[in-house]
């Protein structure tokens, strides 16, 4: 009996079939070029972001955590809908790009947000009495260093690149700015208060989604946590074992 599937060398020579990119994590840069090259890897940081936080919200479920990928969400969408509005051509013309208009950029939008969000989360919310310790300060120095240092490569890339005029970029670092301290505002001051509230709600119980806003170091809390319960179960196994 003859096969009746057509062999795929067949449907490559055929002249309709059009093959289409992903352009949503696509990069170019100019072949041999080192930095271009390293700067085409340091664009794709924003989809590393998007997933850590996917994984944060799995196994962690805390609420703050959840309101800030909210934001990154909002940010996007915001910036979507000033491209529409705004319709402002990149500088060198891409057909394979799912969007091919530049103002703003959404790179510089997102990570600008994120660094400037990272950084009001440090100052206001991890602003503790007893947790001002010279390590705790460098720590925060450098959490802080480095997405700022990300936010700026970032944004140099997309330059460089040519994927984005200069004012492109300026203009998406500014809106992802203004953008992250409103949105912090409002988590901070309206929603964070109602956080009690709602993981007391049914629903939140049985996602198990919980709220840490008022524990001042929550991996200290934790590991401390983990540490002591850890012990006391060796110390219960290690009394139910039977005399040898």
């Amino acid at each position: 009996m003859e096969d009746s599937i057509t062999p795929l060398s067949e449907a490559l020579d055929d002249n309709d079939v059009e093959w289409q990119p992903l352009a949503l994590t696509l990069v170019e840069y100019p072949k041999g070029d080192w930095i271009g090259k390293f700067f085409a890897f340091i664009s794709l940081s924003p989809f590393g972001i998007g997933a850590g936080f996917v994984a944060l919200i799995l196994f962690r479920r805390d609420l703050h955590t959840i309101a800030f990928f909210c934001g990154t969400l909002v940010n996007e969408l915001l910036n979507i809908i000033l491209k529409h509005i705004i319709c402002e051509a990149r500088p060198l013309a891409r057909g394979h790009l799912y969007n091919e208009y530049g103002m703003p950029s959404s790179h510089a939008q997102f990570v600008w947000f994120f660094s400037f969000y990272v950084l009001y989360f440090v100052l206001i919310r991890l602003h503790h009495i007893n947790n001002n310790s010279i390590i705790s300060q460098v720590w925060r120095i450098i959490i802080v260093g480095g997405c700022m240092l990300l936010a700026l490569l970032v944004s140099i890339g997309r330059v460089y690149l040519h994927y984005h005029t200069t004012w492109q970029v300026v203009v998406g670092a500014i809106v992802g700015i203004l953008f992250a301290t409103g949105w912090f505002a409002v988590v901070h001051r309206v929603f964070t208060p109602l956080f009690p509230q709602l993981v007391s709600i049914k629903l939140c119980e049985m996602l198990m989604i919980r709220d840490t806003t008022l524990i001042p170091n929550v991996l200290w809390f934790e590991y401390t946590t983990s540490r002591q319960e850890a012990r006391a179960r060796g110390r219960k196994m290690a009394a139910c074992k039977p005399a040898q």
